[in-house]
């Protein structure tokens, strides 16, 4: 019965998540015309500051043990560094596309928890896996003419970077680490990172620009509490079908807000990959139950 609550908290939380990263996405894209490493700074200063608030408020202490540090670290370098990739791919592509590449990382996430947390994918898996990055190739579009691949490549590199550090925070997490401790972590080294970039490419923001990126952080920090607080609860074999509503929503944005309609071989990619995280997801929680009834 434990379990099955802890299970239904990850999918709540992920939700919770999807909702958040969607409107992330959306306001960055609404902040205009700015670097990308000044909307990472602000969007993760904010984070910061929340984060921060949560520790003191719940009379939590600010304890990074030497069992998990190692993990934290690396959560926060592939973290920020496929934030930075995402948010550059969401200035140059359709919304619905710079999404549908970040959630690859549920895919990332099994190839990188093989040598990381010595999970042994299944056929399954590997099969879904393979499939994924086939419909990715329908969103990237390596053709000489497409101007859009270079930033869809990179892209790419923003769900490689998502899904490591995921994996990472499932490690630390289960060593112990809370989700504040990870979270202020996270959002004070990309800080660190960003800082100085924005301060060589600093340009000058309107209240409208400033008042997009704080409701960027704070739609983030939503997301980034709502995911650390999932993969805590129950593993990503378990929740990472969920992760992909993020690319409806932003999708659903994109239409009605920006008129952004994505191409044929786009929407064909998003099914083909959305499709078979459907079907593994499916196919693995019913060998889930099967082993469970047998014990």
């Amino acid at each position: 019965m434990d379990k099955s609550n802890d299970q239904m908290k990850g999918m709540l939380f992920i939700v919770f998540a999807t909702i958040g990263f969607s409107f992330m996405s959306f306001f960055v894209k609404l902040s205009g015309d700015l670097p990308t490493m000044q909307k990472a700074f602000f969007r993760n200063a904010f984070a910061l500051i929340i984060a921060i608030m949560t520790l003191f408020s719940g009379k939590q202490k600010f304890v990074i043990k030497k069992e998990y540090g190692a993990d934290i670290l690396f959560r926060c370098l592939f973290g920020t560094t496929g934030l930075i990739a995402n948010f550059y791919a969401i200035d140059r592509l359709i919304l619905a596309d710079a999404n549908m590449l970040n959630k690859l990382s549920p895919f990332f996430a099994i190839l990188v928890s093989i040598p990381l947390l010595k999970e042994r994918p299944s056929k399954t898996d590997i099969i879904a896996t393979i499939i994924a990055f086939t419909g990715a190739l329908l969103i990237l579009r390596p053709t000489p003419g497409n101007m859009e691949l270079v930033p869809a490549l990179i892209g790419l590199y923003g769900g490689f970077g998502a899904g490591t550090a995921y994996a990472f925070v499932r490690k630390a997490t289960g060593k112990g680490a809370s989700t504040p401790v990870i979270v202020i972590c996270f959002s004070l080294f990309s800080c660190m990172l960003t800082l100085p970039f924005m301060i060589m490419n600093y340009k000058p923001m309107s209240n409208m620009q400033l008042l997009m990126l704080i409701a960027a952080g704070l739609s983030a920090t939503v997301g980034q509490f709502s995911i650390t607080t999932a993969y805590k609860y129950a593993p990503a074999k378990k929740l990472s079908v969920f992760d992909y509503l993020q690319v409806i929503f932003a999708a659903l944005w994109g239409i009605l807000f920006l008129h952004e309609i994505p191409t044929l071989l786009s929407i064909i990619g998003y099914v083909v990959i959305i499709g078979v995280a459907v079907i593994r997801w499916h196919m693995t929680l019913k060998g889930l139950d099967k082993s469970a009834t047998r014990s």
